[in-house]
C-alpha cells in the first residue's frame, strides 16, 4: 500500500508551513444557516438524536463540505455531550438552547459520576469513521470537545446565562467543589478525543467560548490550566496530535494561553488586535480566524474589505481562514461563495 502524497494545507498550516493561498473552513459551518441542514433537522426530532444518529451526522458533517470544498470537515457534534456521557441531564430546547440539572452547591457536585461512560459517545466515533471514509484526500477532518470551563458553565447554571455568573460565583465560593467538576472533565475530554483521533480525527479544538469572562487570574485557573492539561493528556498517548485552542475574548491573554498550553494554532474572534497577535501570538503558533459573522451577513463592498483586512493583518504568517465565532443563521449561502472565492484568490496575485 503506498502512502498518499496529497497535501491538506489544513494540517500543513498546523504543522508550521505556511500556505501561500490560507486555507480556509467556518466554525459551525455544518448548520442552520443551510436549507439542506434545515430539511433534515425537521426529520430528525431532537438535537440530541442528530448527533447521535451517524446517518444524520455524517450527512450534516458533508453537506458544506459538498456545496462549498472547504479544507476541514468539523465534526457534527455538541460541547455537551461530555456531560450526557458522564448521566447528566442533558435537553435542547427549541429557541432556547440547552437544558442541564444545575450543579450550583458542592452537595450537588458531589453527585457527580467521575467517568464518562464512553459508549454513549461511540456515535460520534462511527460518524467520524464514515466521515473519513467519505473526505477526499485534500480535506482534514476536525474532532473537538468544549473546554472544561465553557462546560463547567451550563453544568453549573443549568443553562446558558449572558455572563456565566452561577459558575463564576461557584469558582470564587466553591473553589475545590468547582475543581472537582472541572478535573472530571478535563480527564474524561481527554478520554474523548483521543477516541476521536483513533476514530479518525485528524486534528482537534477545543472551544472555550466563555474564556473571556474571566479576569486574568481566573483565566490562568480555570482556562489555561485545563486546557494545558487536555493537551498533555492526548499528546501522552499521540505524542504529534494537533490541537488548536479557541479562547473566546481572551484579548491580551492569549499569549499567555499560548505559551502555557502547548496548542498549534489559536482562534481568534473578531475584536483581537492584530499587531499584538502577529508580534506575540502568530510568531509562536498557527493562527486561526477572525472574520466578523456579522460582516458575512453584510455581504458586499463591507465584506470584501473586511476579508482583506484578515488576509492583510494575517496572511504574512500562518494563517487558516475562519470566522471569529460560528456563521449565523441568517447568513446568505451567496455571502459565503463571495468570502470564499476572494480567499481563494488572494495567494494568485
Amino acid at each position: 500500500m503506498t502512502q498518499s502524497t496529497t497535501i491538506k494545507p489544513f494540517l500543513e498550516v498546523l504543522s508550521g508551513r505556511r500556505q501561500a493561498v490560507p486555507p480556509l473552513w467556518m466554525m459551525r459551518q455544518a448548520g442552520r444557516y443551510l436549507p439542506e441542514y434545515r430539511e433534515l433537522r425537521a426529520k430528525a426530532g431532537g438535537f440530541l438524536d442528530l448527533c447521535f444518529t451517524p446517518d444524520y451526522a455524517v450527512e450534516i458533517t458533508l453537506q458544506p463540505i459538498r456545496r462549498f470544498a472547504f479544507d476541514a470537515a468539523i465534526i457534527f457534534s455538541d460541547i455537551l455531550v461530555i456531560p450526557y456521557a458522564l448521566g447528566r441531564s442533558v435537553r435542547f430546547e427549541a429557541g432556547e438552547g440547552p437544558r442541564l440539572d444545575p450543579l450550583d452547591t458542592p452537595d450537588k457536585v458531589a453527585t457527580l459520576a467521575r467517568d464518562a461512560d464512553m459508549a454513549k459517545l461511540e456515535p460520534v466515533f462511527e460518524t467520524l469513521r464514515r466521515v473519513k471514509r467519505e473526505l477526499d484526500s485534500k480535506t482534514a477532518l476536525i474532532g473537538f470537545c468544549g473546554a472544561p470551563w465553557t462546560v463547567a458553565t451550563y453544568m453549573v447554571a443549568g443553562q446558558g446565562t449572558p455572563d456565566q455568573a452561577p459558575a463564576r460565583m461557584m469558582a470564587y465560593n466553591h473553589p475545590e467543589a468547582f475543581a472537582e467538576i472541572i478535573d472530571v472533565l478535563v480527564e474524561n475530554s481527554v478520554r474523548y478525543l483521543l477516541g476521536q483521533l483513533k476514530a479518525g480525527a485528524e486534528a482537534l479544538q477545543i472551544f472555550d467560548t466563555w474564556a473571556g469572562v474571566l479576569p486574568p487570574r481566573e483565566f490562568a485557573r480555570w482556562s489555561i490550566e485545563p486546557t494545558k492539561r487536555i493537551v498533555e493528556g492526548v499528546r501522552k498517548q499521540v505524542p504529534d496530535a494537533k490541537i488548536i485552542g479557541f479562547p473566546r475574548g481572551a484579548g491580551a491573554l492569549l499569549p499567555s494561553y499560548v505559551e502555557a498550553t502547548g496548542v498549534d494554532a489559536v482562534s481568534i474572534d473578531w475584536t483581537a488586535e492584530p499587531s499584538l497577535i502577529r508580534e506575540m501570538v502568530q510568531s509562536r503558533v498557527a493562527v486561526q480566524g477572525n472574520l466578523d459573522p456579522l460582516a458575512l451577513i453584510a455581504g458586499g463592498a463591507a465584506l470584501d474589505r473586511a476579508v482583506d483586512d484578515v488576509l492583510a493583518n494575517f496572511a504574512g504568517g500562518r494563517l487558516i481562514f475562519n470566522l471569529g465565532h460560528g456563521i449565523l443563521q441568517e447568513t446568505p449561502i451567496a455571502h459565503v461563495e463571495q468570502m470564499i472565492a476572494r480567499v481563494r484568490r488572494s495567494g494568485m496575485h
